[in-house]
């Protein structure tokens, strides 16, 4: 009795063809759309409520991102897993979101809502440029030295930018350094040394 093998072999390239070609377009979906024009990102209201439906990021991604958050009145520099390199504008927004619930489950918090509105961000050479919105009044009042100071380390946290400086309604703002004092000059992460703290 002869045996017909021709056919099984056949089939099975077939299928392997399908199955590469069903994981082609499903990885060209998962593009992030270019955008010409800043975008603004709103700060969510506080507080963070204590449970999440789940992880905004994989412990198992390629690509560090650090986001700088806040505990006992400290900047404390947070690193997560991406699968890729995050926009500036991701980031941003990602640090707006405020922390996950692992995150809170290590006393984290952040000092953004009450004190930004909403942000764009523009990079020019290695300097990071960030447009404010205004808090809503109902919003209540934050700590901005640690507010500005999380914008501050999270993007100069990137290999793309050194240093940052602000903006509210496209006019010059002073915001506050570590020891209090205003500056309109750009920011690094130098100038909040003496609040942050190891996560």
């Amino acid at each position: 009795m002869s045996r017909h093998t021709g056919g099984g072999g056949s089939g099975r390239r077939a299928v392997g063809r399908a199955a590469l070609a069903a994981l082609v377009l499903l990885l060209a979906g998962c593009g992030v759309p270019v955008e010409d024009t800043p975008r603004t990102v709103p700060a969510p209201r506080g507080p963070f409520p204590s449970a999440a439906t789940g992880e905004a990021t994989s412990p198992a991604g390629r690509v560090a991102e650090v986001l700088c958050f806040v505990r006992d009145d400290r900047l404390v520099p947070v690193e997560r897993r991406l699968d890729a390199a995050p926009t500036a504008d991701a980031q941003l927004a990602h640090l707006l979101a405020g922390p996950s619930a692992a995150e809170r489950d290590r006393g984290l918090t952040s000092s953004l809502p009450g004190a930004v509105g909403g942000a764009t961000v523009r990079i020019t050479g290695a300097h990071a440029e960030v447009d404010v919105g205004a808090v809503d009044d109902e919003a209540g009042r934050s700590d901005e030295v640690l507010a500005f100071g999380q914008l501050v380390c999270t993007l100069t946290a990137r290999t793309d930018v050194e240093t940052v400086s602000f903006l509210r309604r496209g006019q010059p703002l002073g915001v506050p350094r570590a020891d209090g004092s205003l500056s309109r000059q750009p920011l690094s992460a130098a100038d909040y040394t003496d609040l942050i703290t190891p996560g």
